[in-house]
């Protein structure tokens, strides 16, 4: 983590004082050079920088943070953790379920979408790099799930490390987006260390698809993954 001098902040116009801040700290940054784990100025060179009130600086800072883009640390200061510009496009994503079954088959049904699509162009574009990224997550999730017999954690990072293979930055930043509601698939759902376990062998059978460059396996295994938590998720919330 690198310190920086916080010289290039300007006063701002007192119209729609919140999206101005936005796009000027995203100004800052990119001028700044600053890259993810930089930490960003304090909220108080913020607000007598950008001559805005705190309340304003706050609000974006949330607001950020709900996109995923920064991370504040009690006591240490806001990091950035991933890219910012004027010209990027974030879309904040809202879920509104009041039940755990019924957030998991909302997000199910984007899972499917994206996860079945990246496992395909993975095993189209990936290179011999992904392919031992995705080998050490795979060995990891194995490792944990006989271990303790869940991988929640390591089963995150199996997928990251397709998205990734994809060579298309968006599918790792939607799911960042949508970290939180994701995350509900990966922290032992309805309490049930066994939650989705059968679909365990299915991941091993995926990267050898993706190794043998078979789109097609790769989509047909990935949607049986998803539809055994998908009935997972009907079972155990029942």
């Amino acid at each position: 983590m690198r310190a920086r001098g916080f010289t290039a902040l300007s006063p701002l116009p007192p119209s729609d004082r919140a999206r101005s801040v936005k796009l000027a700290l995203a100004d800052f940054i990119s001028r700044s050079k600053l890259a993810p784990g930089d930490r960003l100025p304090t909220e108080r060179q913020m607000t007598e920088g950008l001559a805005v009130g705190r309340s304003t600086v706050r609000e974006v800072i949330r607001q950020l943070q709900a996109m995923g883009i920064v991370e504040s640390r009690k006591g240490s200061g806001t990091y950035l953790l991933r890219e910012l510009s004027a010209d990027a496009i974030h879309l904040p994503l809202t879920i509104n379920a009041t039940s755990l079954r019924d957030r998991l088959l909302q997000t199910l049904d984007v899972r499917r979408g994206l996860e079945i699509e990246a496992s395909s162009l993975a095993a189209q574009r990936r290179n011999d790099e992904d392919l031992r990224s995705i080998s050490a997550r795979l060995e990891e999730m194995e490792r944990a799930h006989l271990e303790v017999g869940s991988a929640g954690a390591e089963d995150l990072a199996f997928h990251l490390a397709i998205y990734d293979a994809t060579q298309n930055p968006m599918f790792r930043q939607l799911l960042e987006q949508m970290r939180e509601a994701f995350r509900s698939f990966f922290d032992k759902p309805f309490d049930r260390p066994d939650f989705a376990s059968r679909s365990f062998p299915f991941h091993r059978k995926l990267y050898e698809a993706i190794v043998a460059r078979s789109a097609g396996a790769a989509r047909e295994l990935t949607s049986a993954i998803l539809a055994i938590t998908e009935e997972d998720i009907k079972e155990m919330s029942r």
